[in-house]
């Protein structure tokens, strides 16, 4: 099943793909709440280019890595990414109101539809308000 997660930045559409693609942005923004961070990430921003983040608990307790390879990259337009078995993408549109971003995945298994979909907005919030603030 395909979740849907949505945003609008009101931020030129290059601060918005920079933020969204530049590891030192995503270890500022990627974080679902305020109990967990980033700790690192890395970008091989290209066509079959792995990418990789390390999340956190804040006190130390969890922690993950979320990686995957990059099946499409159009600049200031579309990511598209494998991660395990599954696929993601993130549109980047261009409208009067800011650069809406459009992040669609394949959900799991493990948690409800609407616990993913309350994480994934979370992050986009984050990405959000980190961007904005920049401005």
């Amino acid at each position: 099943m395909k979740i849907t997660v949505e945003t609008t930045v009101q931020a030129p559409i290059d601060t918005v793909w920079h933020a969204y693609t530049t590891p030192e942005d995503i270890v500022q923004w990627n974080a679902a709440s305020d109990d967990w961070h980033t700790t690192k990430a890395s970008v091989d921003l290209r066509e079959g280019g792995a990418f990789s983040s390390r999340m956190e608990a804040k006190d130390g307790s969890f922690g993950f890595d979320f990686a995957g390879t990059y099946t499409q990259v159009l600049v200031n337009q579309c990511l598209a990414y494998s991660f395990d078995d599954r696929q993601a993408s993130v549109k980047f549109t261009q409208t009067p109101s800011g650069v809406h971003v459009n992040v669609e995945f394949d959900g799991e298994d493990t948690h409800s539809v609407e616990q993913q979909r309350e994480g994934w907005q979370a992050i986009l919030n984050n990405f959000k308000r980190h961007v904005e603030s920049r401005i």
